[in-house]
């Protein structure tokens, strides 16, 4: 994602001059307001002005509150206990997560995108609009900012029952049992080497165009289908992964958003899976499978990555299968090269020439982008952000190499 004066005025009594010809000095004269200028020669009195309308808080505005009160002590209960997050992130963040995502599955376009874009429109109607329709006093200033709190605070409610339980239950390799500890460099060499493996396989029959880069042989709402038959199949083998149909959205800004360095979202207040379509089509399966973990519940990005490689290896289609090995190499061999340069170029020259020409034209690709404010500004947001829901920060996505480690020692 990712705040005057009072200017109610009470008249001061006025003094009216009469014409009192024939009437005697001693007489009163009244007049009720409003009603003087039925006396002859008599000026009319003025109106008095409304005293500023006193604004209250609407009930709407309580019910948001009470709702963030119960929100933070669920999540409070689930920093503390492991079984109860896993529990309300299973059981009951679930069916959130189904409702948000089957209401905006109806629109054509992403509503967590067309919120963004509304942010500036809306923050200035509130100043120009809003501001001078409550600034009359103090308390209606204040009643005001009490109603855009309450606002906000639908949106950490919403963390709650979506994402925020999941960051605090059982990790990944704890549910699939896999033991994951401290990766030696043998062992990053040899889950690269059977990973290049996979990857040559599945590449061979693939279509490169004279850019470099593979083509995805469907559009995005093939891709959607092929990703939601794969992780029908990937949620029959683990329970924990949420099962329910749903589509990626694609950003309509995608271009544009490749500055910020980010692939993909999803937006928890929406329910909605946001793809780049901007970036190249062999990372595309892979991301919106990455999008479609979390819209399942698994908040972690490292363990967003895996769940999404295993579903991209469950589906019957060669590209998506090809988009998950090949993502997940490039992290392995990532930090292979980091640890030993001699073994990354002997594990990389296994891979196809296609494999090895389609990476090379990523990295021109993305040389467009790499070093700008938007990158910088975003990737500090976000760090700080997994950092704040107890992950290591943006380091996390990396960490994915552990568990593929640790999933090939079983496997």
């Amino acid at each position: 994602m990712k705040s005057e004066e009072t200017t109610g005025i009470i008249p001061e009594n006025t003094s009216i001059s009469h014409d009192t010809d024939g009437i005697p000095e001693d007489t009163a004269l009244s007049a009720a307001p409003g009603t003087a200028g039925d006396l002859p020669g008599q000026d009319a009195a003025e109106e008095p002005e409304d005293p500023v309308e006193r604004k209250k808080l609407s009930l709407a505005s309580k019910i948001l509150f009470g709702f963030a009160a119960l929100s933070g002590v669920i999540y409070a209960v689930a920093c503390f206990s492991r079984p109860f997050a896993d529990f309300f992130c299973r059981y009951v963040a679930s069916g959130v997560r189904w409702v948000l995502a089957k209401i905006t599955e109806l629109l054509p376009f992403s509503l967590g995108e067309a919120c963004v874009l509304l942010l500036i429109p809306a923050f200035v109607y509130i100043v120009v609009f809003v501001l001078k329709k409550y600034s009359g006093s103090w308390r209606n200033v204040g009643v005001f900012a009490l109603t855009m709190l309450s606002v906000v605070s639908l949106l950490f409610s919403l963390f709650v029952f979506t994402l925020g339980t999941g960051y605090r239950g059982s990790t990944l390799d704890e549910k699939l049992e896999i033991g994951r500890k401290n990766v030696s460099v043998e062992e990053l060499k040899d889950t690269a080497s059977k990973l290049a493996g996979l990857v040559a396989a599945e590449a061979d029959g693939l279509y490169y165009g004279s850019d470099g880069f593979s083509v995805m042989p469907f559009g995005y709402s093939g891709m959607s289908d092929e990703l939601m038959k794969a992780y029908g199949r990937l949620c029959e083998k683990y329970g924990f992964v949420q099962n329910f149909y749903s589509r990626i959205k694609t950003v309509m800004l995608s271009e544009p958003w490749t500055y910020t360095h980010i692939t993909g979202v999803y937006t928890y207040f929406t329910g909605e899976s946001n793809l780049n379509t901007n970036m190249p089509d062999y990372t595309l399966p892979f991301t919106a499978a990455h999008e479609f973990a979390h819209q399942r519940g698994i908040s972690r990005e490292d363990e967003a990555n895996f769940v999404a490689y295993l579903a991209c290896i469950e589906s019957d289609d060669p590209y998506v299968r090809y988009s998950g090995y090949l993502n997940l190499y490039e992290y392995v061999a990532s930090a292979l090269y980091s640890a030993d340069h001699d073994a990354y170029f002997e594990v990389s020259g296994k891979l196809p020439v296609e494999v090895r020409s389609e990476m090379s034209a990523y990295n021109r690709f993305f040389e467009k982008y790499r070093h700008n404010v938007a990158a910088t500004v975003s990737g500090a947001v976000n760090d700080t952000y997994l950092k704040s829901q107890g992950t290591p920060g943006e380091k996390s996505y990396g960490m994915v190499v552990d568990l593929a480690v640790a999933y090939y020692k079983v496997h």
